[in-house]
């Protein structure tokens, strides 16, 4: 008896059946959507739908401007965010870390594209992720043009999603950051974090995970349950930063303060043969950074160029020009303390130095 022909007497395979499934990602397009349209800005062109984005720069205003992209994840934080089953504000981080990027060049964050990935969608799961995403651009003042939705099984365990985000701004060629001014007797400026932003949750977890507490364990150190409490989503400073920029014009140099903290972020900005010299007195870190370190025995070291304990973008202005720039920035709402200065820096000393580091733990 011969055996049966390749597909002889099976049943049909599907795309559906291969654990794709077409129509959940329309459903999940169309609500997408409205979410897309509430992020709208001059200089949108059309809809979600086609295969680009466009975007109008002369609509938007610009007359000589220069393009800023940029790219980034949340990394391991989405691990809790699944985990605790609360989804709803890793789209802010993932904004966040997208756009405060691009404004420390001075840029005007104008548009922004996701890509969601996951072993099988989930309709509902998925719009709370992009309603999250919605909601960082609205605060960043950028639209949310396109993306892509991936579906592919086999590749994520069960429940995992992946998170990416690109956004391109711009800025008008003689008002990109860092300006070539900053010199020694500068001023470094420190605008608050909302808590630990998005890096550093490998190390996160792991004192979690030795704390032996759940994720919707009461937080020790306030915000609702543990997971709510780590979730809390990245600051964006990008609407404060701007009106800051525009209103003064006595912002020399941003730094966004992400993995690598003060030490490794805060030179990016500044011209070879100088270096900042922070005052750790100057600001105290939050509560969550305190049960990080205690729980984990920390040493202050690995806390600075983990986190951003307490920091999350740092401004380089004159001196002279201190007082105005604290001014607008506070009365955009932002929380902000003069934390160092400018100083030559000798051949192979570091570039950031943070002083009296310690006493970020005192109560």
């Amino acid at each position: 008896m011969k055996p049966d022909a390749p597909g002889h007497n099976r049943p049909p395979l599907t795309y559906k059946a291969a654990g794709v499934d077409i129509d959940a990602g329309d459903a999940l397009v169309e609500h997408i959507k409205p979410l897309a349209h509430s992020t709208h800005r001059h200089g949108v062109m059309g809809g979600l739908g086609g295969f680009g984005g466009l975007f109008d720069l002369r609509a938007a205003g610009f007359r000589d401007p220069i393009l800023v992209s940029g790219t980034d994840g949340v990394g391991t934080k989405l691990k809790v965010a699944i985990e605790a089953g609360f989804p709803d504000t890793v789209g802010i981080d993932l904004v966040a870390m997208c756009v405060n990027d691009v404004v420390v060049q001075g840029a005007d964050p104008l548009f922004f594209l996701d890509y969601y990935a996951t072993g099988h969608l989930e309709v509902e799961m998925g719009r709370r992720v992009v309603a999250g995403i919605a909601e960082g651009c609205r605060r960043a003042g950028c639209a949310l043009i396109g993306g892509e939705t991936a579906e592919m099984p086999g590749m994520y365990a069960e429940g995992d999603y992946d998170l990416a985000g690109f956004v391109v701004g711009a800025a008008e060629r003689d008002q990109l950051l860092p300006r070539t001014d900053i010199a020694t007797g500068d001023v470094v400026l420190g605008l608050a974090s909302s808590g630990a932003h998005s890096n550093g949750f490998s190390l996160v977890r792991s004192i979690v995970a030795r704390s032996a507490l759940g994720y919707d364990a009461p937080s020790p150190f306030g915000g609702g349950s543990l997971g709510e409490a780590l979730l809390e989503p990245t600051r964006i400073y990008v609407k404060q930063l701007l009106s800051a920029i525009r209103a003064t014009g006595g912002i020399k140099g941003l730094a966004h303060i992400t993995g690598g903290g003060l030490p490794g972020n805060v030179p990016r900005c500044l011209p070879d043969g100088l270096r900042a010299r922070l005052d750790a007195r100057q600001w105290t870190a939050p509560a969550v950074f305190h049960w990080l370190r205690d729980v984990g025995n920390v040493p202050t070291d690995d806390m600075l160029r983990t986190f951003n304990c307490g920091i999350g973008m740092i401004a380089v202005v004159a001196k002279d020009a201190a007082e105005q720039v604290t001014q607008a920035l506070i009365g955009v709402g932002e929380s902000v303390r003069e934390i160092g200065t400018i100083e030559r820096a000798p051949d192979a000393d570091a570039d950031c130095i943070v002083e009296h580091a310690d006493s970020l733990w005192r109560s």
